[in-house]
């Protein structure tokens, strides 16, 4: 299958290309990579891979993070990065209304049906982890995203205000 993807960790070897993901989010007026922690904000990618790679191991976790596992959603037919989710393992205060985990697709790759498989692959590394559901946050008018959420069987649970805006939390089963 030409659009067949893994989800991969980061790692120094993926630096061109991650640069180029992000590169193209910015030309696209897109100041917010969902699901990044913080690639979008950090100009050096190895002092983003760091954070990332301390992130995690529960020893080494940012103090005020959680511990959280992002991935590049890697095209396997040419190794483009179409995309980037994080599973954040649980919720602290802040995360309370963001859920467990974001994602982004690369402007030129998206209404391909990467961001459904990444979430579907992502829920076999939240059920590797031994999660038994995830909550995910998602404005309203995102369309889209709502979608993606609903296609992994996500249920509506509830809405909230952030920043002026209302946003859903949808709740998605992990297969035990």
């Amino acid at each position: 299958m030409k659009n067949e993807i893994c989800l991969v960790r980061p790692a120094l070897e993926h630096k061109e290309e991650a640069l180029a993901y992000r590169e193209e989010h910015f030309r696209h007026g897109e100041k917010i990579i969902y699901g990044s922690e913080l690639f979008d904000k950090t100009e050096s990618y190895e002092e983003w891979l760091t954070a990332v790679t301390r992130n995690t191991d529960p020893r080494t976790v940012n103090e005020s993070w959680v511990v959280t596992d992002t991935f590049f959603a890697v095209r396997k037919s040419d190794g483009r990065i179409v995309g980037i989710i994080d599973l954040r393992h649980t919720l602290n205060d802040f995360l309370k209304d963001l859920g467990n985990c974001g994602y982004s697709v690369r402007p030129s790759e998206r209404k391909k049906g990467y961001a459904t498989e990444m979430l579907h692959q992502l829920l076999q590394v939240a059920e590797r982890a031994g999660m038994k559901e995830l909550h995910i946050s998602v404005e309203k008018e995102n369309t889209a995203s709502v979608k993606v959420i609903q296609k992994n069987d996500g249920v509506y649970e509830r809405s909230f205000d952030y920043e002026g805006e209302t946003a859903d939390i949808y709740r998605v089963a992990v297969q035990i």
